[in-house]
């Protein structure tokens, strides 16, 4: 059985919906589906979501969200139009507007997009539709609940043999909506994957799989066949946003593969990711490269550092209390880096400096920032001599200074912070220096 998941730009008008219908229905082992809400149709459009949060805005400020929520049924008129279904949305329109002018959530408001185009593709495949609202749970403190929610789907899927369902949302106690963070629905079509026990979970999108980089930045890199959870997870977290970091979880204990496929070209293998006991073999040393701009580092040096009990602990006390998050902590001797992102920091750096060197009596604290991160991930890595001295000396062929190094035992990724000025170029010259 596959669980397929069809992203925004996949559910952006009649046409692009017609193409998802017809892949459904060229393989009768999809069964479930899971939708986004209509993306953009091109550069210069608004997506679903987007107008949806703006109907809140404008509800909050005035009471009415009327022409903005027109263009939301424009869309979906549209679409029923073009793919000539008899499908009558006006009392759905209704409610919907009427509870974003009577102040719900932003959550219910921004749902809304998901909702209505499951209702859309059900009607065009003739499929059950079923809302995630009552299947999917988050507990009082906004924890979502997954084996609950796996009950419950399993009890609606054993009353219908298939159906589409909104990605992206469930609800609290007391069914208000709750959302997951954007790009959730590829988390949905997890879960969905899990509660069928699906053979593949199939994610649809608009690329053809993750490439080995950024293809905005290094000229028609090589795509990625094969990678493990683990491997997307780090490259998820670095900056490769095909795929949702969180939505290998549900499926990762199942052991679940994920095939992310293109819409466009459906014909094409897509990458597939599998549990790191099932990679094939591979000659390549790394699996991808990925980075983010935006990043300060903040360093404290002190003599004996290492000598000192509860010193990293009372530095990350500080950063508790200023609700900062802490991505990286390389460390020496008598030297300590925190790093964090610039928009963490931001208005707190002069505060921030002081509780550290109070805390902790630092000899010497200061902030660096406009700081680049790039990882170089892949399992081969370590099995592999010399992959480090490779990255490294690529680099300073370059002329490129490395300001930071964090490297895990495991040897599944080593990530380098630059100046954020040289991180394109450095991209670039590690993707070449493994790949030619």
């Amino acid at each position: 059985m596959l669980v397929c998941k069809f992203g925004g730009t996949s559910m952006a008008n009649a046409e692009t919906i017609s193409k998802v219908a017809d892949i459904i229905n060229s393989d009768s082992e999809r069964k479930y589906v899971v939708v986004s809400a209509p993306g953009k149709r091109d550069r210069q459009d608004t997506k679903v979501t987007d107008l949806l949060y703006k109907c809140f805005a404008e509800a909050q400020a005035t009471g009415n969200c009327a022409e903005t929520f027109k263009q939301v049924k424009e869309r979906f008129d549209a679409i029923i139009k073009g793919l000539n279904i008899d499908l009558d949305l006006s009392d759905d329109y209704a409610e919907i507007e009427n509870n974003i002018n009577s102040s719900t959530t932003a959550d219910y408001a921004a749902s809304r997009g998901e909702y209505l185009s499951a209702k859309v593709l059900a009607k065009k495949l003739g499929y059950a539709f079923l809302d995630t609202l009552k299947l999917i749970k988050f507990n009082e403190d906004g924890e979502f609940q997954l084996d609950y929610s796996i009950d419950l789907i399993r009890q609606e899927m054993a009353k219908v043999k298939k159906a589409v369902f909104p990605g992206f949302y469930g609800s609290s106690p007391g069914d208000v909506v709750k959302t997951f963070t954007r790009g959730g629905s590829d988390v949905t079509g997890a879960i969905i994957a899990r509660a069928a026990n699906a053979d593949v979970y199939e994610n649809w999108t608009d690329v053809s799989g993750f490439m080995k980089a950024d293809p905005r930045i290094v000229s028609n890199p090589k795509k990625i066949e094969y990678l493990s959870y683990r491997e997307l997870r780090e490259l998820s977290y670095m900056g490769a946003n095909v795929l949702h970091p969180e939505s290998i979880f549900p499926v990762r204990n199942a052991g679940i593969p994920i095939n992310i496929k293109n819409t466009f070209a459906p014909d094409d293998g897509g990458t597939m990711i599998v549990p790191t006991s099932k990679l094939p073999d591979n000659t390549s040393v790394i699996t991808g490269i990925a980075g983010q701009k935006g990043f300060t580092v903040i360093l404290i040096e002190k003599a004996m550092m290492n000598a000192e009990v509860g010193f990293v602990r009372k530095v990350l006390s500080v950063m508790e209390y200023e609700n900062i998050s802490v991505e990286h902590i390389p460390s020496g001797i008598d030297t300590l880096c925190i790093v964090v992102r610039d928009e963490d920091i931001q208005n707190k750096m002069q505060k921030v400096l002081d509780k550290i060197r109070d805390s902790v009596s630092a000899d010497n604290v200061e902030i660096h920032s406009g700081l680049s991160l790039v990882a170089v991930v892949g399992h081969n890595m370590a099995s592999r001599q010399g992959t480090a001295a490779t990255i490294f000396a690529s680099l300073a062929k370059s002329n490129i200074n490395v300001r930071m190094i964090d490297q895990g035992s495991s040897e599944l990724n080593v990530i380098v912070g630059i100046d954020t000025f040289d991180y394109e170029k450095a991209i670039n010259t590690i993707y070449h220096a493994f790949e030619g």
